[in-house]
């Protein structure tokens, strides 16, 4: 367990953090869950803001494992697959949670998720045949993308909200195409060794 690996242990420990936080019953055994009046308009419950916070920092810490694995020469295997669960984990149980409480489409998780499954099948198919399937760029561009959908849905969309425009909401679409675009190059580059 070298440094970069416990930092993407933090970050799934930090996942879990934010599920039990958007998903506890408050109300069901006697708290009352404080709410924010903003502009005397917006109405925002203050777990999300909570969660919005501890979002960040995990998507910080994403950064900061893989940099410093690279740079300090401390890619392992156990790192590499860890990683790609703590990513994964972080991102898709939280649009699943969001869509469950009705603050985004339901489609989002569903395309994103179904992107995900496909290209580690991709990924396993190709790694089966001793290849390597190296990270994209429109993968990487989808993942920032998404997590800054992800962090405005989460902080109500503001400071946009006060001025009426749906940031939140265009970034997820613009991630969810991403998510699509990505997945068919993540096949277009791996065909031959696939159908090989």
């Amino acid at each position: 367990m070298n440094l970069p690996n416990k930092i993407t242990t933090l970050r799934i420990f930090l996942t879990i953090l934010i599920i039990i936080i958007l998903l506890f019953p408050f109300d069901a055994v006697g708290l009352t869950a404080t709410k924010l009046f903003i502009n005397e308009l917006i109405v925002v419950d203050i777990k999300y803001f909570i969660a919005g916070g501890l979002f960040i920092l995990a998507a910080i810490t994403d950064f900061l494992d893989g940099r410093i694995a690279r740079k300090y020469n401390l890619i392992t295997d156990l790192g590499k697959m860890l990683d790609a669960i703590a990513d994964k984990f972080l991102v898709n149980s939280v649009l699943i949670i969001l869509a469950s409480q009705g603050l985004i489409h339901p489609i989002i998780p569903v395309i994103v998720v179904a992107r995900d499954t496909a290209v580690d099948i991709i990924k396993m198919i190709v790694g089966s045949k001793k290849e390597v399937v190296a990270a994209i760029k429109s993968g990487k561009i989808k993942t920032i993308v998404l997590m800054l959908g992800i962090i405005l849905t989460l902080f109500n969309n503001l400071p946009f909200e006060l001025i009426n425009i749906k940031v939140s909401d265009v970034l997820l679409i613009i991630a969810t195409v991403l998510s699509v675009y990505s997945g068919l190059q993540y096949y277009q580059i791996n065909k031959d060794i696939i159908i090989r």
